[in-house]
């Protein structure tokens, strides 16, 4: 059974989807930190699910960093939708 991981950025920006691959295609910049916020929010699920449990605060780490790249990653897509 395939688990559902929340917060991907095609869900969580779903009208963006063509500017998300455009972008990861185009700008390496781009590329590095959306694979970034995907290792993250990965890392968090897995913790938050129990299947590689951390200590809070190192988790709290964890979300503070994803939330900063989600912020760059969304400022970059209002741009190139300019």
């Amino acid at each position: 059974m395939s688990q559902h991981t929340p917060h991907e950025l095609a869900e969580d920006f779903p009208q963006h989807v063509e500017a998300i691959r455009a972008l990861r295609a185009g700008n390496a910049h781009f590329a590095k930190i959306a694979d970034e916020y995907h290792a993250l929010n990965r890392e968090v699920h897995r913790s938050e699910t129990n299947v590689a449990p951390m200590d809070e605060l190192a988790e709290t780490e964890l979300r503070k960093r994803r939330a900063a790249l989600k912020d760059e990653i969304w400022s970059m897509l209002q741009k190139a939708s300019v």
